[in-house]
């Protein structure tokens, strides 16, 4: 992964129906850092195959902007999921989303059926079953001989597979999410929390936001535009945060302080891991800012 692929924003990343022409064509002006063409969950059976044609054109048409593209399709057991895999490799979006990857071997599977995609389509996979929770090390791993290069939590899917009830402080998945989070960063994988289903509790939104922030995610994925505010706001840098990242920078470069593994900043210790921690953060925000000035 380059320095500009690790910091490209991906807060928000907004499920649109490809079926639906009129979604995908206000999908190019949304204030969204990802786009994913849903070719699963938000078409209905006889839909598909016309979804898979229109995402292959709005993929092809481009207007996108700085908005990364995705592609999910139909799982590869599916009656859709070898043309879905074909049809996008050809398409050549900047990646493609493949559902309910249990182990390494699946990961390895799709990756074959995208062998004649360009080399920068990227590899995404839904974590989302309750054997991919026992397989998080060997599918994260993969990443280094295959596509693969983000993640995104299926909560739902997984909710339904368990029989748990999706509670507000979403405690029966935390391990998961926890997890899921320290393979991808052992691995340099991106990683994406899962989906709020509320789509008027815009408070609730912004909890788990907040705590998704706190676990560590790059972003959230989303099912409806009105979240993108939040969500983009949620997961940038504050202002806070980057003035004090920036003065942990300049604290550690100033010619007297060479050498020394701590110091005194603003009244906080900082020490050099924090000076690493200040870099990505700063690197993040002004890749944000350049986002915005490009959208």
């Amino acid at each position: 992964m380059t320095t500009a692929q690790a910091h490209r924003p991906r807060r928000s990343a907004l499920y649109m129906p490809a079926s639906n022409a009129k979604a995908v064509e206000k999908a190019r002006s949304l204030d969204a850092d990802v786009i994913i063409l849903d070719l699963e969950d938000a078409v209905a059976p006889e839909m598909k195959p016309a979804a898979r044609e229109a995402a292959v054109a709005a993929v092809k048409a481009g207007g996108f902007g700085p908005r990364e593209v995705v592609i999910r399709v139909n799982g590869i057991d599916t009656p859709w999921g070898a043309e879905d895999l074909a049809a996008a490799a050809e398409a050549g979006p900047d990646a493609v989303l493949v559902p309910k990857v249990n182990d390494a071997s699946d990961v390895r599977l799709y990756d074959q059926h995208l062998t004649s995609a360009p080399p920068s389509t990227r590899l995404w996979t839904m974590i989302e079953t309750a054997k991919a929770a026992f397989h998080l090390w060997e599918i994260a791993e993969a990443r280094h001989a295959t596509r693969l290069s983000a993640w995104v939590m299926g909560v739902n899917d997984f909710a339904k597979e368990m029989r748990a009830r999706q509670t507000p402080d979403r405690a029966p998945f935390l391990p998961l999410l926890t997890l899921s989070v320290a393979a991808a960063r052992a691995h340099g994988l991106t990683i994406l929390d899962g989906v709020h289903n509320d789509i008027e509790d815009l408070a609730a939104l912004e909890a788990v936001c907040t705590q998704g922030v706190d676990f560590g995610f790059d972003g959230k994925t989303l099912i409806h535009p009105k979240h993108l505010e939040i969500c983009n706001r949620v997961f940038s840098p504050s202002p806070e945060d980057v003035a004090w990242s920036q003065a942990v920078i300049a604290a550690f470069n100033a010619p007297e302080n060479a050498g020394k593994g701590a110091l005194r900043v603003d009244g906080k210790m900082a020490e050099r891991l924090h000076l690493a921690q200040a870099e990505r953060l700063v690197a993040v925000a002004e890749a944000i800012s350049g986002r915005s000035a490009e959208a």
